[in-house]
């Protein structure tokens, strides 16, 4: 009797698999977008940065200065693009500087 074929995964979709089967992708995503602020934005941003966090899709972010707040609003779009086209559509849908 022949054997099954055996079903081979990348180490990556199988634990992509396994948070998805536990329902931890969520804040598994929300975690590694929280995890790449400084890759993302530059290290003189994060510097100025006090606090990220992600509430229902949305990125909250504590800028130290008004100034940069206002400066930053300016490229949400662009940032909102850069979260969709690294973590995928969804993971982040709105940025709130604060």
């Amino acid at each position: 009797m022949a054997k099954p074929p055996r079903t081979t995964l990348h180490i990556s979709q199988a634990i992509q698999e396994l948070l998805k089967s536990q329902h931890l992708k969520p804040k598994f995503d929300e975690a590694n977008v929280v995890a790449s602020w400084e890759r993302i934005v530059g290290a003189a941003i994060a510097k100025r940065t006090k606090k990220v966090y992600v509430r229902n899709k949305v990125l909250f972010v504590e800028l130290q200065s008004p100034s940069l707040k206002h400066d930053m609003g300016y490229h949400k779009g662009a940032m909102l693009e850069l979260f969709k086209k690294e973590f995928g559509e969804g993971v982040v849908t709105e940025i709130v500087f604060m």
